[in-house]
């Protein structure tokens, strides 16, 4: 099983120990490329396509939202 597939899985399964790190690896396995907004905002970008989210704070574990936002934009992308 590659790192990808142990990755999808991780976050299919909503942990709440989910970091910043592994999501923005993932992302980066799936073409899309990290740009900083203000404060704590952060864009992911793959051609046409945006995931806006915060970056968690002060600790590194993302909320159960960001989690399922993050998970319906790849479905709707078909990445998963």
């Amino acid at each position: 099983m590659s790192k990808t597939d142990k990755l999808i899985i991780r976050l299919l399964s909503r942990p709440k120990d989910f970091t910043y790190g592994e999501l923005k690896t993932l992302l980066l396995l799936f073409g899309y490329s990290e740009t900083q907004g203000a404060g704590s905002r952060v864009c992911f970008v793959r051609e046409d396509h945006r995931i806006k989210l915060h970056k968690p704070h002060p600790s590194n574990t993302l909320k159960r939202y960001q989690l399922d936002l993050v998970i319906d934009e790849l479905r709707t992308k078909g990445l998963i």
